[in-house]
């Protein structure tokens, strides 16, 4: 299992990187690049989760509505 620290650091710079603009992060000895902005998003969203588990907390969860008519 991968320390949590080492999570949480990776999670810190995946975010740094995206608000940044960039799609690049350097984690320890190891340069990821990612191929657009939603898989950098992407990333972010898994080790969320998995940090979320180690802690033995429930992950955070996006609930989206939608409707096939419109309301007015």
């Amino acid at each position: 299992m991968t320390d949590l620290l080492a999570l949480t650091e990776q999670l810190r710079e995946l975010r740094e990187a995206r608000a940044s603009g960039v799609r690049r992060a350097e984690f320890r000895d190891r340069t990821v690049e990612y191929r657009s902005d939603g898989e950098l998003a992407a990333a972010i969203r898994d080790l969320e989760t998995r940090i979320a588990a180690a802690e033995g907390r429930p992950a955070v969860s996006v609930i989206r509505p939608r409707s096939l008519r419109n309301w007015t």
